[in-house]
Parts: structure tokens; sequence; C-alpha cells
């Protein structure tokens, strides 16, 4: 229950932080960033200063001499849908667990889209979609979201980011950006992340802990993995493991960030000790890189 309040209290703060990030950031969050295909045209109008210039319709704009932009619906109501991974593996952390920071980011990102009007919905995961709630607007259904992020208990502790991929691919009847939290510690899933990118505005915040990318020298310790219960004794007096051990992760985080990159999808690092701007920042950034060059960053 003080668990459970403590979230709540961390919530407010966030709401009050992100409300003062999105009134300098808020244009980048406004416009759609998808182009080409797809996109449903809406009507004709003036245009407007901010508006892209790109839009401008020419043959409008040269009859009646005064500018106008073709606007698409998707530029005016736009819909977000978090992928929250639940697994085992969350519950990890040497301050704070990537549980909390991912629920602070999800909350930083959400609240920013509500103040523009826009839906939102929630997916949380493990090896199963553990819950699925479809995309609405307003505060009272974005408190629902975090209410249910808050309350969750999986029912299992290992991860599949691949299925719920392919889960939110089916369900989601119009175009979306979708914005996975995860530590991404799952087996392949980069194909089904590519495919779901040929539709969707894909973005990855990946979660860490300063210990899973180095290991201080505490003698022999036990490792478990939160998954699988897997345990193996570790001597981190040996600074040859400490550096392999670093190297290793280093690697690892290198080849996930090209492989996101390869598949189409926008790629957000953080660690559990980061502040929850950072993800919100690096996501309007990416968003107008977005609608500039036709491509994530």
């Amino acid at each position: 229950m003080d668990y459970r309040a403590s979230l709540i209290r961390k919530l407010k703060k966030i709401e009050l932080v992100t409300r003062g990030l999105v009134s300098g950031l808020q244009p980048g969050l406004h416009h759609s960033h998808f182009k080409g295909k797809g996109m449903e045209f809406a009507e004709i109008r003036e245009y407007v200063a901010g508006d892209d210039v790109r839009s401008i319709d020419w043959k409008v704009t040269a009859r009646y001499n005064h500018p106008f932009i073709r606007e698409y619906a998707e530029e005016r109501d736009q819909t977000f849908y978090f992928l929250v991974d639940v697994s085992g593996s969350g519950t990890f952390g040497s301050k704070e667990t990537k549980q909390e920071k991912m629920l602070e980011v999800t909350a930083s990102l959400a609240f920013a889209a509500l103040n523009n009007n826009d839906r939102i919905g929630l997916c949380l995961f493990s090896d199963r979609v553990e819950d699925f709630r479809p995309a609405g607007r307003g505060r009272k259904h974005l408190i629902s979201l975090l209410n249910t992020l808050i309350g969750n208990v999986p029912v299992s502790r290992n991860t599949d980011i691949a299925g719920a991929a392919r889960f939110i691919g089916k369900v989601l009847p119009r175009r979306s950006s979708v914005i996975i939290l995860s530590d991404f510690a799952a087996p392949e899933f980069l194909p089904e992340l590519r495919v779901l990118a040929r539709r969707h505005e894909v973005i990855a915040i990946r979660v860490a802990d300063i210990r899973e990318q180095e290991i201080p020298d505490a003698g022999l310790i036990m490792l478990e993995d939160p998954e699988t219960g897997e345990q193996i004794l570790a001597d981190t007096s040996d600074t040859a493991f400490r550096d392999r051990y670093a190297a290793l992760a280093a690697e690892e985080a290198r080849a996930l960030a090209s492989g996101l990159s390869r598949a189409g999808v926008g790629n957000v690092f953080l660690q559990t000790t980061d502040s929850c701007d950072i993800p919100l920042i690096t996501f309007f950034r990416a968003m107008k890189w977005r609608r500039r060059y036709g491509r994530v960053l």
C-alpha cells in the first residue's frame, strides 16, 4: 500500500514537470510524423505560421494568391500506444527498479499526449499479453491506464517482445505511434519490430541499470536471473572478469541499437538513475526529425 501511494505521489510530480516541458516542446508532438501512403486527406485550409511548408497545395495557392495547405486526419488526431514490459527482469535496480523508471517515462509521455488531446492506449506484456487497454482521450482515461500499470501483477516472469509486437500489430485499426518500454533482454524480436515499423511509428525506450553494465568489486557474490531463477557464483574481485563483463554488456548494447536502427525503430537509452525528461525530449526531437526527413533517429 505504501509502495502504491509513493508511486501516485511521484506521478503527481511527473505531471507538473511534464507540463513545463511540453510548453516548450508542444509543436513537435502535435504534428503528424507519418508521410506518404495511408494518410487520410481531411481538408484544405489557409496556411498559418508554423505549418510545414511541404504541405502547401501550390495549385490552390496559385489560384487564390494566398498560401493554403492540405491537412490530413492524422495531423489533427494522433494515437499513442505504450507497450510496457512487466516481466521479472524489471524488478532489478540498484537504487530505483527498471519497472519504476518505465512507469515514470510512460507517465511523462502520456501526460504530454494528454495536453494535446491525443489518444492513448496501453499494452502490458511479459511472455504473453498481460493486459490491453484500447486508446482513449482525457485525464480520466489516462489515470485509469496508469492505475492499471501500477496495480498490475504479472502472470509470468518471462519476456516475449516478438509476441507483443505481433499482437499490437493485429489489434491496431489505424496508424499509431507505438512506444515500447523494456530492458530488451529477450529472445529474437527484431524481425517482428521491423514488420510493425512498416505501418506504425515505433520507438524503443531501453531502460537499464548501471549494475547491468558494470560490476563493482564485491568479492564472491551470487548472481541470479530474475526471470528464470538461474544462479551463478561470480568472483567480482577478479579484474579480468569485471572487464569482460563490461565489454560484453557494451557490445550487446551496440548490437541492439544497430539492430533497432536497421529495423526502422527509434532508439532511446535510459538508465534508472536518469531523469525522465531525457526520453521525453529525445522523443520530441525524433518526431521532429521524422517529420522533416521522413525517418526516425
